[in-house]
């Protein structure tokens, strides 16, 4: 149910079951214990039907124009009543009691009454049936609800994080210029290989390659995982990128026949990296908008919206491929213009995209910003000044650091153990050179420790500019300090929605000291 439902008795006034009527000497009043109705006005009204005045809301929860709407629920059938037991006093020795009815009410939310109740077995074991007795909304409003009940998580827009919106309108776009894309290079694929066919036929030779060359493709890029994880929204574009690169070899395919095989298993080698590329970086961009642990529904939900323009799509591509791109100039013409419009999609898509783990590039970000303003940055208002073309930038602000070097070629044998004297019990090691910090961590650290090694950085870079000391003393100094702010530092990060558990840091080196006897 709704979070503004609205539950009312619509049974039949219970004062025979909450209040006693004595039929002897002594006897006294009526004592209704009715419960007063919290959120809605309950007026009695001469036929016997109950009309509820209640604020009338939209999806927003906000009230429609400020007016308040009258639903008036029908009387409750006969059959539902509550229990009503009656005891008589005075010298009377035998009580009646009526066999359990069923408990019935009527439950209204978003302009729609339904009356709901319990079978004779009653509330404890019994089962539950859901009737609509009155729907007072217009006709758009019922297509809308109906369209975002398929397409959109339940509880949507308080279910997800912001951006969701964004996210599916660009995706929504991706998909159906993609699907175009798609029917346009299969036919040209047919065409190269000597057929003439019609556009709904453009399938047989996408199957019969893509078992070679794109499987192939699938598992060279499926070692590339963990730098996945660490950038999925880089990686998200960089999939679309190769796809498209694949459908224009396929495109293309027509005008050098003899090279047939060649020129389209590249493309489908560039497909196979792209589907693994997509498939890998979907949970954790679906995750980012997870807000109430709804995940399977937001998944459930997107591949509805995929499914739907992807066939939009198709039904697009047919309709080109019969017409203005019947010949392999006019699909020249138009893949291109199809591309762009849908890497434009899928750039969009991802900057709307508010990814809450820590890798290199948002963890400089958001130490960057406490040390500019003594503030911390929510994923929502980092997410579109991510670098989404070049993600590994350094970022001078937050003390140039560089991470995921091996730790022989920055550190000598003796600097290691100096550094270890001066970061006694933490995962990570600082040194500077030219110009730039460079930080290791230790096998077992987390986002914690990355945020904790990142902000002595950028404390003894912004000593050293200000003429404080020299390096190496300025670098222990900023780990004094940064012992002295990073418990509210770090809660402040928690409390703006960052995942700290972990830093994801691709396939950066990392390093593991044994322990001493």
């Amino acid at each position: 149910m709704s979070a503004n439902t609205t539950l009312t008795a619509a049974s039949a006034e219970q004062s025979s079951a909450n209040s006693k009527v004595n039929g002897g000497a002594g006897a006294g009043a009526l004592m209704p214990t009715t419960p007063m109705p919290t959120s809605a006005e309950l007026h009695l009204s001469k036929s016997g039907s109950k009309s509820f005045n209640i604020p009338s809301t939209g999806r927003s929860g906000q009230k429609r124009g400020g007016r308040r709407e009258s639903l008036v629920a029908p009387p409750p059938p006969p059959w539902c009543s509550a229990p009503e037991r009656i005891r008589g006093g005075g010298d009377r020795a035998a009580a009646t009691e009526r066999p359990p009815q069923p408990v019935c009410w009527v439950e209204i939310s978003e302009s729609v009454s339904r009356l709901c109740s319990f079978d004779a077995a009653g509330s404890g074991g019994g089962s539950i049936s859901v009737k609509v007795i009155q729907d007072s909304r217009p006709l758009h409003d019922k297509v809308v609800d109906s369209f975002l009940n398929k397409f959109f998580p339940s509880g949507y827009p308080y279910s997800v994080n912001e951006g969701y919106l964004t996210y599916t309108r660009f995706r929504a776009l991706q998909h159906f210029s993609s699907a175009m894309l798609h029917v346009l290079s299969t036919q040209s694929l047919l065409f190269a290989a000597g057929l003439r066919p019609t556009p709904a036929q453009a399938t047989a030779v996408s199957w019969i390659l893509k078992d070679g060359m794109q499987h192939a493709g699938k598992l060279i890029c499926s070692s590339m995982g963990a730098r996945m994880d660490s950038e999925p929204k880089s990686w998200r574009i960089l999939a679309d990128v190769l796809y498209d690169l694949g459908t224009a070899l396929e495109v293309v395919s027509p005008l050098c026949p003899q090279l047939f095989l060649e020129v389209a298993g590249l493309g489908n080698f560039a497909k196979g990296m792209a589907v693994v590329a997509a498939r890998a970086t979907r949970l954790p961009i679906y995750s980012s908008f997870a807000k109430e642990g709804n995940l399977s529904d937001l998944f459930a939900k997107g591949e509805a919206i995929s499914t739907l323009f992807n066939v939009m799509g198709i039904g697009a591509g047919i309709g080109l491929a019969s017409t203005v791109c019947s010949t392999t100039q006019g699909k020249l013409i138009a893949g291109p213009l199809l591309s762009a419009v849908h890497i434009y999609g899928v750039v969009q898509e991802m900057r709307a995209t508010p990814v809450n783990t820590l890798n290199p590039q948002r963890t400089a970000m958001i130490v960057a910003d406490f040390i500019k303003s003594g503030k911390v940055s929510s994923p929502a208002e980092l997410r579109y000044r991510e670098d989404l073309l070049f993600p590994n930038r350094v970022i001078e602000e937050a003390g140039s650091v560089k991470i995921g070097q091996p730790l022989r070629r920055v550190l000598s044998p003796r600097l290691v153990e100096q550094l270890r004297a001066s970061f006694p019990d933490e995962k990570f090691l600082l040194t500077q050179k030219s110009n730039k910090t460079y930080m290791v961590l230790e096998q077992s650290a987390s986002g914690e420790d990355a945020l904790r090694g990142w902000l002595v950085a950028a404390f003894a870079s912004e000593m050293e500019r200000s003429g404080i000391g020299s390096r190496d003393a300025v670098l222990n100094e900023a780990y004094e300090k940064t012992k002295r702010v990073f418990p509210a530092f770090v809660s402040e990060v928690r409390s703006r929605g960052w995942y700290t558990d972990q830093f994801l840091d691709g396939n950066g080196s990392r390093v593991a000291f044994a322990k001493s006897q």
